[in-house]
């Protein structure tokens, strides 16, 4: 949808542009920025996303810069007067900073080409990440009526996007709603039980990559960095707690590839443009599939094949209604909904790219993702789960429907604990009758029935009832699915099979390494040099000469002119190499 998103801006109509993330939203106005007269202002919500853009722009030698307050008073006023010599391109600014009355007026006297609103979602209240300095941004139709207007986002439902358009006072603007698939994203969802060696696992499989692991609350940040670093992985932390100094340390460290792993809140990762990352995985539930959506699409922005991976619990349940107590009634009510939704996905059995497809309101066009734990076979379904959901659901109500998941997996389990015996529960005629079972398997086959709706969670402590399609599986008028693990090997994920078809893994690595001293002699992210699919793209091709660099995936005439030297030499060494070891 990137053509119909430039058109709108090259038109001058005010437009809400929803992509999903690593669907290339800022080409969409970076594009016309440089073609149109007049400067772009574009706004973007934190410091390092401004840094980070204007650092991508500037080595594809387009004329950007930023105004923040990280700013020195000289270099604030060198863009300043780089703009009045009206010599910048596209100047990116901080929502709050553009609608005070001494700025406006100083894009006044400049002739501006077109506003961009970046993570426009942060407009809405119903949006995933709501800034009330957003709602200021509705001014700039009054203060600038003759310049279009164009908002952003990876993620808006139907509602949001009213909202978007509404706020900004956008005039008929188009709607341009991308797919919200991102086929080289590999999903998978596991119960935690083992954080660490589960963590360690994902780790293990993307050994010397990037990856991002996000935990709910910055406690669990800090002891699950702590933990990594003692195995002597290349960790760093980075939430809200820590200071502005050690957060820019920490980001400028995974970025500039000196560490690996980012184990973060989500206060980190908002627009990031971090190409390479090649796992995202979450140590504690999301709370809603809208901020799954974005958080996981950090990983393969570059195209190629990424893993995601939900590490989940019951209890990330309560901790997120922990979180959310304080809330408005409305606002709650809707969170609430939305956490609802996410644990039914963590713990239901459809293919995961269907399942988000349909939260967004679009159909998966095949039948087998190929890219996701339920379509690869690592889950499969009890032959007949039947007679399991039955003896799961007649024990609920052998219970009374007065207690948890936890506690009635406890009696399935044929449990010795003093309460069940206390309670008698040890004389239902439910009690140990899946004992030939773990009582975690049990306890996921309850939460398979509460994400299917044949089960109910009430109340604060969320106790068992059997729902009306409950009723009716007892009666065997309805079959509930249950998992069990997979007993076949796992098919290896499509995306990861295209990826690494042709490179040669040697050189590939060789090429990460140059492309590592040379974003640390820039100062600039390794991804800004080349990204891992033009890496890959080298190792496959092996160019020697210019002109076969130029063909190269990434690499246009300004990187051409860069690079090609430093690259081509490594490329020709390695070849020659490999031709003086070749059999004769």
């Amino acid at each position: 949808m990137q053509r119909e998103a430039i058109e709108c801006v090259v038109a001058g109509r005010d437009s809400v542009v929803v992509l999903p993330t690593g669907g290339g939203k800022s080409l969409c106005y970076q594009v016309p920025a440089v073609t149109m007269p007049g400067m772009a202002v574009v706004v973007s919500p934190l410091i390092f996303l401004m840094k980070d853009q204007v650092d991508g722009l500037a080595e594809c030698g387009i004329p950007a810069a930023r105004l923040d307050g990280s700013l020195s008073y000289e270099e604030r006023a060198d863009v300043v007067s780089r703009m009045r010599r009206q010599t910048l391109k596209l100047l990116y600014v901080a929502p709050e900073r553009l609608v005070t009355d001494n700025f406006a007026e100083l894009l006044q006297q400049i002739p501006i080409s077109l506003f961009a609103i970046d993570e426009a979602h942060c407009i809405s209240i119903w949006g995933h990440d709501f800034r009330p300095e957003y709602r200021q941004l509705g001014k700039l139709k009054e203060l600038f009526p003759d310049t279009a207007v164009h908002a952003y986002t990876a993620t808006a439902t139907e509602r949001v996007r009213r909202d978007i358009a509404q706020q900004l006072r956008l005039e008929r603007p188009a709607v341009i709603v991308g797919s919200f698939d991102r086929p080289n994203l590999v999903y998978q969802t596991q119960r935690r039980h083992n954080l660490l060696s589960q963590v360690s696992a994902v780790i293990d499989r993307h050994k010397h990559e990037s990856g991002i692991i996000y935990c709910i609350r910055r406690t669990d940040v800090d002891e699950l960095c702590a933990d990594l670093a003692r195995r002597g992985y290349s960790v760093t932390p980075y939430h809200a707690g820590m200071s502005n100094d050690d957060r820019k340390r920490s980001q400028d460290a995974f970025f500039e590839e000196r560490a690996n792993i980012m184990v973060a809140t989500v206060a980190f990762g908002m627009g990031i443009d971090k190409s390479n990352v090649r796992y995202v995985v979450h140590a504690g539930m999301p709370k809603s599939l809208e901020h799954y959506q974005q958080e996981s699409g950090r990983a393969g922005r570059d195209g190629l094949e990424a893993e995601c991976c939900i590490l989940y619990s019951g209890g990330d349940y309560g901790t997120w209604r922990l979180i959310m107590r304080d809330m408005e009634p409305e606002p709650k009510e809707a969170a609430l909904a939305m956490l609802s939704q996410m644990y039914g996905y963590c713990t239901g059995i459809t293919c995961r790219h269907r399942a988000i497809l349909d939260h967004f309101g679009q159909k998966l066009d095949t039948h087998d993702c190929r890219a996701c734990d339920v379509c690869l076979g690592n889950l499969d379904c009890l032959e007949d789960s039947l007679p399991t959901a039955q003896t799961i659901l007649s024990c609920v109500l052998l219970l009374g429907e007065r207690f948890g998941g936890e506690y009635t997996s406890l009696v399935l389990t044929g449990s010795k604990e003093d309460r069940i015996l206390t309670n008698r529960h040890d004389k239902l005629s439910t009690y140990g009758l899946l004992a030939g079972f773990s009582r975690r398997i049990v306890r996921d086959w309850v939460e398979q029935l509460v994400a299917q709706g044949y089960l109910d969670k009430v109340g604060e402590y969320n106790v068992l009832k059997v729902a009306e399609s409950g009723r009716q599986a007892l009666q065997g008028k309805v079959t509930p699915r249950l998992l069990k693990p997979a007993e076949r090997a796992a098919r290896k994920a499509r995306a990861a099979i295209v990826g690494w078809q042709g490179v040669d893994a040697g050189l590939f690595e060789e090429l990460r390494q140059l492309r590592r001293r040379l974003a640390e002699e820039k100062r600039v992210p390794a991804y800004v040099v080349f990204s891992d699919a033009a890496l890959r793209d080298m190792a496959r091709q092996k160019p020697t000469t210019t002109e076969g660099f130029l063909e190269v995936n990434g690499v246009g005439e300004k990187k051409c002119e860069q690079y090609a030297q430093v690259f081509l030499r490594v490329i020709i060494q390695y070849r020659r190499l490999e031709q003086d070891h070749a059999p004769r």
